[in-house]
């Protein structure tokens, strides 16, 4: 008889805090999905790697396994690393059924759960402005994927008309522009009396961290705007029910990315020679070699696809 389970693909962090809530966010997974056997594992620097995750699996005895990221969007790693993960898995273990599921894309639910966090920011800051003189602002982490950048774009639109915001835009951490501190400081210029900042992440970690440290030093150089931190998306019950849908939607056939745009399959302006690039996993050098202070890799998570 044979037996499933699910494997959740996270990025992995330096950033031992971000490793933590992953877990918990795994952890709620296993509450949302007691038919199966649920594992985890990452990508990068924290371990269990992705690796050690689905052999943990076969050890208990499972012969299929559901395997989905925990991304946000369909990047490098959702297109080529994780996919090279499982095939390599695969190959070595061909008595093993394994199949992936997509990414969580922009998803009624996720939405619902960014107003959540953006409404919980505004509130503590009080009723002093209305939510016409408010700006948001939406962080994305910022890939060389133009597709994932621009629903970064997107979330902050549907954001901004939802909400009856008064403006929203949208930045980058790393990789894509304009960047946090550029699009802070043009933003500022626009005499909003409040800025919301929220880093459209699942997680926090250095590039989390790294964007409220900016924002808090453009506030200081623009004292008559209300500059209010939003927390990330974390284990939002919304982020666990579409994380939930995405495995069940691998046995419904609902797995499917969303290719229209990807610059892999077609050639995007811009993108020409990219189209038709192999699929190869570009983080063997990073695969579990730890958090915090456990290296000395100079490794830049900024300089990574999403």
């Amino acid at each position: 008889m044979s037996k499933t389970g699910v494997m959740i693909c996270g990025h992995g962090s330096r950033d031992e805090e971000a490793v933590a809530e992953f877990q918990s966010l795994a952890r709620g997974m296993r509450e949302r999905l007691p038919q199966y056997d649920v594992e985890s594992g990452f990508l990068e620097f924290a371990k269990p790697t992705i690796q050690e995750g689905l052999e943990k699996l076969v050890k208990r005895g499972v012969t299929e396994i559901l395997a989905v990221p925990a991304m946000l969007f369909a990047a490098g790693h959702v297109k080529n690393d994780i996919p090279w993960e499982l095939n390599s898995f695969a190959a070595s273990h061909p008595n093993v059924s394994l199949s992936c599921g997509r990414d969580l894309s922009i998803e009624p639910k996720l939405l619902m759960a960014a107003r959540d966090r953006i409404a919980t920011a505004m509130g503590a800051t009080g009723d002093g402005v209305a939510v016409a003189d408010t700006l948001l602002m939406v962080v994305g982490r910022g890939t060389n994927d133009p597709d994932a950048n621009s629903n970064i774009s997107k979330v902050s639109r549907m954001l901004w008309e939802g909400m009856d915001l008064g403006w929203a835009e949208a930045c980058y951490s790393g990789v894509a522009y304009p960047r946090v501190n550029a699009g802070l400081e043009r933003v500022a210029a626009m005499s909003f009396r409040r800025i919301i900042v929220f880093p459209y992440f699942l997680f926090t970690g250095v590039l989390v961290k790294r964007i409220y440290a900016q924002m808090a030093e453009v506030a200081s150089s623009h004292p008559d705007t209300e500059f209010v931190a939003a927390s990330y998306l974390n284990d939002h019950p919304r982020v666990l029910d579409t994380l939930a849908e995405r495995v069940t939607g691998i046995a419904e056939g609902d797995n499917a990315m969303n290719c229209l745009l990807c610059k892999y399959r077609e050639q995007v302006v811009g993108f020409e020679d990219s189209k038709g690039q192999p699929q190869a996993g570009h983080h063997h050098h990073v695969r579990g070699i730890g958090t915090g202070h456990d290296h000395a890799h100079d490794h830049d998570p900024a300089k990574e696809s999403a």
